[in-house]
């Protein structure tokens, strides 16, 4: 790849990372057609992605352990809970008809802006609820569904833990981004990575040096910038990117 290209997929990678990191979600919208753009296939791409994407994570979570935004317990246990949805989906992604699943997620993305659009004051101060034995269990069935996304597509995921995050536990958005970039930017991301891999996907190499330093840099800066801004700018960047993802969704069918 020559320098130009390398520019591009740094750039690419930093923009998409940074936009995720401050909403919540959404890397893959730029990061992994730009792979296909550069001439990967599919599988190969999303490969390349999930593993680019655990850098994303690790830079939301350097700041957000410093700027103390992560509520431990509720973080431990979305990474549990979406674990074998995670694997599962990075195993089912080889026997689906990709299009049409990413054609469905696209229109449950863009519901999910609709209701933040609708519900105006959605996420603005943390109200915790449904935190006990039943919301729990009923918590962990969801963020199982959402796992397999994860694992098997390409974006939107983490936007989904966000809302859900937001509407069911009631954390603000800054709680709630904070936590998906640690569960799903890091974890989730972490292992789907591994599964996919070990389910045939090939990694193609020579790419990720780039991506992981503008999956870094730009998960750093997304959780700067989202610990620097209110909870309503960040519901309108969430918003964006749930209309931006789902059309992009529907019209690559």
């Amino acid at each position: 790849m020559d320098a130009l290209n390398t520019l591009g997929l740094f750039v690419g990678s930093l923009i998409a990372n940074t936009l995720a990191s401050l909403s919540g979600g959404g890397a893959g919208l730029i990061q992994f057609p730009l792979l296909i753009f550069l001439g990967l296939p599919f599988s190969i791409a999303l490969a390349t992605h999930k593993i680019a994407s655990v850098a994303l994570g690790i830079g939301a979570t350097v700041n957000h352990i410093r700027n103390g935004n992560l509520a431990w317990k509720l973080t431990l246990y979305v990474i549990v809970v979406g674990t074998l949805g995670v694997i599962l989906g990075a195993n089912l992604i080889l026997l689906i008809p990709v299009k049409f699943a990413e054609a469905a997620l696209g229109a449950l993305i863009i519901s999910l802006g609709i209701y933040s659009v609708t519900s105006k004051e959605l996420g603005q101060i943390s109200a915790p609820q449904h935190r006990n034995s039943i919301g729990f269990i009923i918590g962990a069935i969801a963020l199982f569904i959402i796992g397999i996304i994860n694992g098997s597509l390409t974006a939107g995921s983490g936007l989904f833990v966000t809302l859900f995050l937001v509407r069911w536990f009631g954390c603000d958005y800054k709680q709630a981004v904070a936590i998906t970039l640690v569960s799903v930017g890091l974890c989730w991301n972490a292992i789907g990575a591994v599964a996919i891999y070990q389910a045939g996907a090939t990694v193609y190499w020579p790419w990720l040096p780039v991506l992981l330093v503008g999956s870094l840099c730009g998960g750093y800066l997304g959780a700067h910038l989202a610990h620097q801004r209110s909870n309503q700018l960040i519901k309108r960047c969430f918003e964006a990117l749930t209309f931006v993802i789902g059309f992009k969704l529907l019209l690559d069918l």
